[in-house]
C-alpha cells in the first residue's frame, strides 16, 4: 500500500503567504499574495493527488479541495 501524500496548506507567513506540506515547519515556497500561493499550492496538491487547504489571515481554514482519493466523496444522486 502506498503512503498517503501529506496535504498542502497555504498559510500566513511573515513575508506574505507560504505553501507548506502538513507536518512540515519549512515552507515549500513563499509568495507576496495569497492568490499566488493558492495557485502554487493547488498545483502541488493536484500533482500529488492530495488535499488542499487555504487558510485565512487568522489561521482558520477558508477553503478545502481534494485532488486525490477523497475520504468523503459525494453520494451518487441517481
Amino acid at each position: 500500500m502506498a503512503t498517503p501524500r501529506k496535504p498542502v496548506h497555504v498559510v500566513p507567513h511573515p513575508d506574505g503567504w507560504a505553501v507548506r506540506r502538513e507536518g512540515s515547519q519549512r515552507a515549500a515556497s513563499v509568495h507576496d499574495t495569497q492568490a499566488e500561493a493558492a495557485r502554487q499550492g493547488r498545483a502541488s496538491a493536484r500533482a500529488s493527488e492530495t488535499e488542499f487547504y487555504l487558510h485565512g489571515r487568522n489561521g482558520q481554514i477558508r477553503e478545502r479541495d481534494s485532488y486525490g482519493n477523497d475520504p468523503n466523496p459525494p453520494r451518487d444522486r441517481n
